[in-house]
């Protein structure tokens, strides 16, 4: 079997089985992982096959309201988390990934650093989360004192290139993550002791709980609250351009996602079933 008898699969696959994109796509790779590498048969070019459809999907977003709702049950680190989600669109990986060093309390902004496809981009901080997060960086840094009084503590994990310009930076209150595991564990590379940052996978699941306590019938993720905060900021006036700076699209195709959100009904239209009373 060869081109065709893969093509002749990957329609079967969209035709009768109705699969998604993504997973014709995944059968695609896995065959030709198989042809190149096991069968040393290289496929050449599959294309003459019918693509399955990649469906536009909307995101969800909560109403004001909601997010309100749904942060009036948290507290901790849990809330700080999820108002940084939403109060400066982060994506989960990055609220795990901040470090002390990124918060710029004078200027009421977030520096993002090797975000999504490995861009650096300024995002904005709330006001009211400035004294809440000033209480966390002194909470690190008493935590940092103590795991130093530790002979085999080894510091916090550096980019490679910083680790070797500054040797003793690992220590400095600036590079400790702003939310730091609760436990010292082992470097998987390095072997050495020291304190990561919290677990991302976590974060949905204390949002996942705060929703069901909320009474919130939506599907919430973190992710949703990054899509609340992008069309939010829609809401309220700010132009595309820099809800793409603030969120970290390249492209901005992929922010007028969220101008279809704010539309009423279907593209804006209202229903004639509204004006029923008034006849």
């Amino acid at each position: 079997m060869g081109v065709r008898e893969v093509e002749r699969f990957l329609t079967f696959l969209s035709i009768e089985r109705h699969v998604s994109a993504a997973t014709q796509r995944l059968a695609l790779n896995a065959l030709a992982f198989l042809y190149n590498r096991f069968l040393n048969q290289p496929l050449g070019d599959v294309r003459d096959f019918k693509r399955s459809r990649v469906p536009v999907k909307l995101p969800v977003v909560l109403s004001r309201t909601e997010v309100s709702r749904l942060l009036a049950q948290l507290d901790g680190v849990p809330l700080m988390i999820s108002s940084l989600l939403y109060g400066s669109g982060l994506r989960r990986l990055e609220a795990a990934r901040l470090r002390v060093k990124d918060i710029d309390f004078d200027h009421l902004q977030i520096q993002i650093w090797n975000g999504k496809g490995y861009q650096h981009r300024l995002t904005t901080l709330a006001p009211e989360m400035v004294s809440i997060l000033q209480t966390q960086v002194e909470r690190v840094r008493l935590q940092l004192k103590d795991d130093s009084q530790q002979q085999q503590y080894a510091g916090v994990w550096l980019p490679y290139a910083m680790a070797r310009k500054h040797p003793n930076a690992q220590f400095t209150l600036g590079w400790q993550y702003l939310f730091p595991a609760a436990k010292l564990s082992l470097d998987p590379e390095s072997r050495q002791l020291r304190r990561h940052h919290i677990d991302e996978s976590g974060i949905n699941k204390f949002i996942r709980k705060a929703t069901v306590k909320a009474g919130l019938e939506k599907q919430v993720t973190s992710h949703t609250l990054r899509h609340s905060f992008a069309t939010h900021l829609l809401e309220s006036g700010a132009d595309i351009r820099t809800v793409q700076e603030q969120l970290g699209h390249r492209d901005v195709k992929t922010t007028e996602i969220y101008t279809h959100v704010l539309k009423r009904g279907a593209r804006g239209v209202r229903s004639p079933l509204s004006d029923l009373n008034k006849t």
